[in-house]
């Protein structure tokens, strides 16, 4: 428990960062999630638009700092190579 008025207002503080970011961070996932199970499904169209929005959502945790920029980098370069591999075939 904190002790003084100020560690109170900080616990607050960051309870409600981590409930903004817990949102971020799931939507960003599902977007994810729904990219990759359409490239898995040879859907070419609607997986370039599924893409396209899950690196926007990566991109935009990145800049709130939600998550750490080299993690977003990592997780588009890895859609992104799923995503031209099913391209190919």
């Amino acid at each position: 428990m904190p002790k003084t008025k100020t560690a109170e207002k900080s616990a607050r503080s960051a309870q409600r960062k981590a409930e903004r970011n817990k949102a971020i961070k799931s939507g960003t996932k599902s977007k994810v999630t729904r990219a990759e199970k359409l490239i898995a499904t040879k859907k070419g169209a609607a997986a370039g638009g599924a893409v396209t929005e899950a690196i926007s959502s990566l991109d935009r945790a990145a800049k709130r700092k939600v998550i750490h920029a080299n993690t977003a980098a990592r997780k588009k370069s890895r859609l992104m190579k799923k995503f031209n591999a099913s391209q190919k075939k």
